[in-house]
């Protein structure tokens, strides 16, 4: 009888794999349980197969973190000098922010900003100057994407593999992004890896852990790992929670005030760094900035309510998520969106008015429904629906991007994306 592959096991295969055929390897390291486990697994794996083999570390550094997160970043590093080539990247690149809705990105590490750094860079990082291929529009995701033709100019290599740490118990998305068959070339058909170019691939060797895996192995092997996570479980914050992501971004706005109790003097640098921090510490886990059941006041409509919330809002910002609101209001009123049949009947029992539009292109048994703008409606698929309460949340949540109502890019946006992978595949061929 063949023997299961525990979870440790058959990373330990994905890791040969992919050191047996790349040129370089390196991982991108946050700080986090994952990339921590993932990037002691490596150098675990090299000291015992590979020792002639150098391993890439990359940080990128956010300037605002955890104290802990920057020691453990530290101690990592410096234990492991021997075999480890790090890349602690401060760059001034733009990163998105839901504190504010006066601005829709900050910049760690810019200059003009200095006096008020919440740290100083640390020695021997890597910023601006050392990459010819930074310039003021690039966000933090793009940087990333251009760093692996950069390094392979470096190393002079021919085959580059970044690995994340990223498991798909995390979220759905990340589900999808390792299972689905349409988007991605891999290397063999290994479905733990993703083609970005001809000579560059991403691989995801422990997409199939569970949280409680990273703990178990973490305790067997006595890896170092971020004290940070003991003073969340001292916190009483469930495993589930414990995150260590850029403090700003929408999904960390609920835990933004813990910063406050478990690293007071962070946080006391914090407020004076980034605009709304303070408010989105008080209230980012209420219904103040459109978590948990957010009611509409006496004698308005979600619509009524939503006009009243955008007129508070600077003029840029204004127009911004109005013209959100025009793009998927034509998209529902002409195309119509991807429903299922209940929720199809639920909308005929409520009295809605909508259409059957085209079949989708989509691989899906729901059908397509064109219909205009509700004010709300109360069924478990309200998600699916477009809702002005829906649009009252994202301005409440400083949803710039408006992603809770399901936007993707827009057209500007696919053009500036479309614009740094033209300079990826440029810059992978060692042309300027």
């Amino acid at each position: 009888m063949i023997r299961q592959l525990n979870v440790y096991e058959a990373a330990q295969r994905r890791l040969k794999v992919i050191f047996d055929y790349f040129d370089y390897v390196y991982v991108s390291f946050s700080g986090g349980k994952d990339s921590g486990v993932l990037l002691n697994m490596c150098i675990e794996y090299i000291r015992r197969n590979k020792p002639q083999r150098k391993l890439g570390v990359f940080h990128l550094d956010y300037e605002v973190q955890y104290s802990q997160t920057t020691e453990y970043v530290k101690k990592m590093c410096d234990q492991n000098r021997d075999i480890l080539e790090v890349y602690h990247c401060c760059i001034p690149f733009k990163v998105a922010t839901c504190t504010s809705m006066h601005q829709s990105y900050w910049r760690p590490w810019e200059d003009s900003r200095r006096e008020i750094w919440v740290r100083q860079k640390p020695e021997g990082c890597y910023s601006a100057a050392d990459f010819d291929f930074f310039n003021d529009d690039l966000w933090d995701y793009d940087f990333q994407l251009l760093f692996a033709p950069w390094l392979i100019r470096q190393k002079k290599c021919q085959r580059v593999c970044c690995l994340v740490g990223i498991r798909t118990q995390e979220s759905f998305n990340r589900w999808r992004s390792i299972h689905s068959s349409k988007n991605y070339q891999r290397l063999s058909n290994y479905k733990w890896t993703h083609r970005l170019t001809k000579h560059v691939y991403n691989a995801y060797p422990i997409y199939d852990w569970k949280v409680e895996d990273v703990w178990t192995i973490n305790g067997k092997k006595q890896w170092p790992y971020n004290s940070l996570y003991d003073l969340y479980y001292q916190a009483g914050i469930p495993l589930g929670r414990q995150r260590v992501a850029s403090p700003f971004i929408s999904p960390a706005l609920s835990m933004l005030w813990v910063y406050r109790a478990i690293d007071p003097d962070t946080w006391g640098k914090m407020i004076g760094r980034v605009n709304g921090v303070n408010f989105a510490g008080m209230y980012g886990h209420t219904m103040g900035m459109g978590w948990k059941s957010i009611q509409c006041p006496p004698d308005f409509s979600w619509k009524d309510y939503m006009y009243f919330l955008l007129g508070t809002l600077p003029e840029a910002m204004r127009q911004n998520y109005l013209n959100k609101l025009r793009v998927s209001q034509r998209f529902w009123r002409e195309r119509g969106g991807c429903l299922s049949d209940d929720t199809i009947r639920r909308l005929s029992e409520a009295g809605v008015a909508f259409s059957f539009g085209e079949k989708s292109a989509y691989r899906t048994d729901k059908k397509t429904v064109k219909m205009e703008y509700i004010d709300d409606m109360d069924i478990p698929e309200f998600k699916e629906l477009p809702t002005y309460k829906r649009m009252c949340i994202c301005i409440l949540k400083n949803d710039h991007a408006c992603k809770y109502m399901g936007f993707a890019q827009t057209k500007q946006e696919k053009e500036r994306r479309e614009e740094v992978m033209q300079k990826y595949k440029s810059l992978e061929y060692g042309k300027k």
